[in-house]
């Protein structure tokens, strides 16, 4: 987001400066003036390339945590639903706020509601704290006058994907943390065992078995080229993003994910419980259907998912059910599609859908136990392998040492 610096004057005369960050000018020129200050100046503060690039690239650059937002809305929600006006709610979230880069979007909604705008307007500025589906929903919190009951329903949303992100993460970070382990192994044993050891064996002259020839010409080759192999690696990694980045790249990808054995079942089932817990929780808080789809499209994570539901919103504006979309899509499971058809049919649809979600968190969670305990001995057995054979292969010239020691004499 841009920043701008600024020069006012007070209603008692003073003049002060200061920074502001805003989409563009006018809105720092609006919140200025709604703040009754005259505005003397207001320009833009230009970064350099070099500073763009480190602030994206910065891991340590403070910004808006899930835990941050959940506890914000919870607390958000006891404020208002205690009659406390809503600035007023804002100033003591935004006191209490430990993370610096979410006290400045609280202070700067808090100016923003202020200086006339409405909380959605205010927040719906803020794309990088507060997403599409949280200010739909508070649009329709704060339409039908029930914004505490809104902000409670969105910490249970956010406090249930955040789960969720956990399960999948967890999933992933043994089997890579033990991946990248057999990786240094191999590397080391490549380029700094084996060389030491190709010196004892040449010393004593005579041949090598064809293992220990393969796997010393193998060492040669891996510590020859292998900063190529890490710059291939690093090469193929952002190529990977950046055909990713495309819209024929994304599609193709997320397709080939959802057909990968064992763990393109994960990712569908994943998708499908975020789909009915988002769908689900928009619905019950009163966001119009096809604005819900809409949402709940743009959130799916996979262009395949967000495709079949953004089909299924186009058939209901031509008066379809949401049902039969999904079930010729042949992407959502039979029952998960005869459950919404009973809950159309029932006016229950923010309650099977709820239902859906429960039921396909549990199947996440066995399916990450699954997922992992398929994982898991096929890496140890792969490393086993690697590793054994390497040594294997060191070792066997050790049985031939005395007649390779008697050519020496």
């Amino acid at each position: 987001m841009p920043e701008y610096s600024y020069k006012v004057k007070t209603v008692s005369g003073s003049v002060r400066d200061g920074v502001m960050f805003a989409n563009e000018q006018r809105m720092v020129v609006d919140r200025l003036r709604g703040q009754k200050l005259i505005v003397l100046q207001v320009q833009e503060i230009k970064k350099t390339a070099l500073k763009d690039i480190l602030d994206k690239i910065n891991i340590f650059k403070p910004s808006v945590k899930s835990k941050d937002m959940v506890l914000f809305s919870r607390q958000l929600s006891t404020l208002v639903g205690a009659g406390i006006p809503i600035v007023q709610g804002l100033t003591i979230l935004g006191d209490q706020m430990e993370n610096p880069a979410f006290k400045t979007v609280i202070g700067t909604v808090r100016e923003d509601i202020e200086s006339g705008l409405s909380i959605t307007e205010a927040l719906a500025r803020h794309p990088n704290a507060f997403t599409e589906l949280y200010v739909n929903m508070v649009k329709a919190g704060e339409t039908g006058g029930v914004l505490d009951v809104i902000l409670e329903r969105l910490s249970n949303y956010l406090e249930a994907s955040e789960q969720l992100k956990r399960k999948i993460k967890g999933a992933m970070i043994y089997p890579g943390v033990i991946s990248f382990v057999c990786g240094l192994v191999t590397v080391f044993l490549l380029t700094v065992v084996i060389p030491a050891f190709k010196e004892i064996f040449t010393s004593f002259g005579g041949d090598l078995p064809l293992p220990t020839q393969l796997l010393i010409g193998l060492s040669e080759f891996v510590k020859k080229y292998v900063l190529v192999f890490i710059g291939a690696g690093i090469g193929f990694f952002f190529g990977i993003r950046q055909y990713y980045s495309t819209k024929a790249g994304q599609w193709n990808i997320d397709t080939i994910l959802l057909k990968v054995p064992a763990f393109g079942n994960l990712l569908r089932k994943v998708a499908i419980a975020k789909f009915s817990r988002t769908l689900g929780t928009l619905v019950k808080s009163g966001v119009p259907i096809l604005q819900a789809l809409d949402t709940v499209a743009k959130t799916s994570g996979n262009v395949v998912i967000e495709k079949v539901i953004l089909d299924t919103r186009d058939s209901i504006r031509e008066g379809e059910r949401i049902a039969p979309p999904l079930k010729k899509s042949n992407t959502f499971p039979p029952m998960v599609v005869q459950m919404i058809a009973v809950g159309e049919e029932t006016g229950n649809l923010d309650t099977m859908l709820s239902k859906i979600a429960d039921f396909y968190d549990q199947e996440v969670d066995a399916a990450v136990e699954g997922l992992t305990a398929l994982v898991e001995p096929v890496i140890i057995v792969i490393m086993g392998l690697v590793v054994g054979a390497i040594v294997i292969a060191m070792f066997l010239p050790m049985f031939e040492l005395g007649q390779l020691a008697g050519n020496v004499g």
